[in-house]
């Protein structure tokens, strides 16, 4: 599947902002079941200098820096990306999960057993989580139950939580959005002693029968990355949605939790009272009634 990205960040500054550095995390990067076939991101107003590379975890940023006094701010990113299939092993034969805590303190993966910026491990979590992961359990049969619990005893609300919601607060809930429902997955596997990443992107909404897509209606997402082991890697599992990460995802990037892969974050001089609009599209190419790419 080959889909098509946009995703627009606008904001307006009831004062002039005379200096302003930004890092921005909206372009997809290549791995595993997913390629970038092109890229672009255009700047409103265009940046006094802009720098592109990668963050330590590897994914695709880039540095914007403004030095002339500027109202508004709007950010456009656009790519096509291939998604695949990619074949799941079978849950049964994956390692015991106590294995695979073992091997996480020998691998490159043992960052991801600490706590993030804004995430820290939390015991209860850790309670919640390990109610799946009995001993000896093939560790991808517990994960795929974990995630279907939090699917099923979670309610998807927006408005009753924000970025600093903490995990605790979010279990007693048991309400909230895809970014909390994948801070408590993650937070309370790293309890357990198990790597678990946050990642960040997209994924394909369709609209209700009889009615037309809305163009930005689209929204960013999260989900969490579990690691199966050295024989088996990485996996991806939505709590939001209770399924196994296939083909209508696309990843932005990954990190320990959403301060690592904010969308864009950074620091103005000025602009006092701001007001923020952020508009995503994800569709099939085929379905893309937008601008074309320019010709290469």
């Amino acid at each position: 599947m080959i889909y098509r990205v946009r995703h627009v960040t606008t904001y307006g500054y009831g004062n002039p902002v005379d200096l302003a550095a930004h890092i921005v995390h909206v372009t997809p990067r290549d791995c595993s079941g997913q390629h970038v076939l092109r890229t672009r991101l255009i700047c409103e107003p265009e940046p006094s200098w802009q720098k592109a590379g990668h963050d330590h975890f590897g994914n695709q940023v880039t540095w914007l820096f403004h030095e002339e006094p500027h109202s508004l701010f709007r950010l456009t990113a656009e790519s096509e990306v291939e998604t695949v299939c990619l074949p799941v092993v079978d849950a049964a034969s994956t390692l015991a999960w106590e294995d695979v805590a073992a091997y996480a303190l020998e691998e490159d993966v043992s960052e991801f057993l600490f706590a993030g910026s804004s995430l820290p491990t939390s015991a209860e979590a850790g309670d919640y989580v390990s109610r799946s992961f009995h001993k000896g359990r093939a560790i991808l049969e517990a994960l795929l139950e974990l995630n279907t619990r939090i699917f099923t005893e979670f309610k998807f609300q927006s408005g009753v939580t924000n970025l600093r919601t903490p995990v605790e607060e979010i279990l007693k809930m048991r309400q909230g959005v895809c970014q909390d429902f994948t801070h408590l997955m993650v937070s309370g596997l790293r309890a357990i002693g198990l790597p678990a990443r946050y990642m960040s992107g997209y994924i394909r909404t369709r609209p209700l029968p009889g009615q037309a897509r809305r163009v930005g209606a689209d929204m960013s997402h999260a989900w969490v990355g579990a690691w199966l082991g050295p024989r088996d890697g990485w996996i991806g599992l939505d709590p939001t949605n209770g399924i196994i990460v296939q083909d209508e995802h696309v990843t932005l990037g990954w990190g320990r939790d959403y301060a690592d892969v904010s969308p864009v974050r950074g620091l103005i001089l000025g602009g006092g009272h701001s007001s923020l609009r952020v508009g995503v599209d994800l569709v099939p190419v085929e379905e893309w009634e937008g601008e074309a790419f320019p010709a290469e």
